[in-house]
């Protein structure tokens, strides 16, 4: 298989805009540094950052219920702690997300801008070593935070099959690759797969839901993609979860292998 990485991106903060990367160290049981570094709860959710426990996305702002996040596009940088948020082409926010001045902006920030959508208030949340990840700690891992990876030619054919163009932004994965035929990544589970110099194993399929739906560049709910993948191929999957075994660096155009088994 002659596979390589056509793209990279993080998601410091849950729900919210990709950041593209040019290249990435891996370390082993981590996630890409960054990635889902910040969530923002609602007031009911319970989360204790001494004891940092996985939620479901139904306790944060999230694209499944909340589209509306699509419009805006934000950055952060992790060496200064500097969150930024532009809404049709104006910057509407700046704070330094490591600070608690700066988380109390944001919330109140999402708070006003998600009025009428989801109740208030709301207040960012962050924790050491965790990660606000979408997948359920999966028993077969070692570690409860991944890497996400999506075939470009599995996209292709669902585009086909629905006769649009698909945003591959609508899933939200760290790694795009290409070269490999549709839908051979779900026959990896349980396998290891070289990115670059890092070796990872692979632990689980996604499974998709509604947050597909949005169109990452209008906001709006314009593809029933759960319900294509569905319909043309049987099953609601689009990507797989694996974990990192050995750290190593991948950049955009490195090889994605997998390896013959012994």
């Amino acid at each position: 298989m002659d596979a390589n990485i056509a793209a990279l991106y993080r998601y410091p903060v849950k729900g919210l805009s990709p950041e593209p990367l040019e290249r990435v160290s891996l370390s082993p049981g981590e996630c890409l540094p960054q990635d889902r570094r910040f969530a923002i709860a609602l007031p009911t959710t319970a989360f204790d950052p001494e004891q940092p426990e996985w939620l479901a996305k139904t306790h944060f702002i999230m694209l499944m219920r909340d589209q509306k996040l699509a419009q805006l596009l934000t950055r952060f940088d992790a060496e200064t702690g500097m969150f930024s948020v532009e809404w049709s082409g104006e910057r509407v926010l700046e704070a330094r997300l490591t600070e608690a001045d700066g988380k109390q902006a944001v919330g109140a920030f999402f708070t006003r801008f998600l009025d009428g959508i989801v109740a208030g208030p709301l207040r960012v949340v962050v924790a050491e070593g965790h990660a606000f990840a979408d997948a359920r700690p999966k028993p077969n891992a070692s570690t409860d935070q991944y890497v996400s990876l999506i075939n470009r030619t599995s996209i292709a054919a669902l585009e086909e099959a629905v006769g649009v163009a698909v945003d591959p932004l609508r899933f939200r994965a760290n790694a795009y690759f290409d070269g490999s035929p549709a839908w051979a990544e779900l026959d990896w589970l349980g396998r290891e797969i070289h990115l670059g110099t890092a070796r990872l194993r692979v632990i689980a399929a996604i499974t998709r839901c509604a947050a597909t739906e949005v169109n990452p560049d209008t906001a709006e709910r314009d593809l029933d993609v759960v319900g294509a993948l569905r319909r043309h191929f049987g099953h609601n999957l689009m990507g797989i979860y694996a974990e990192v075994a050995e750290a190593g660096a991948v950049a955009v155009g490195d090889a994605l292998t997998l390896p013959t088994p012994s």
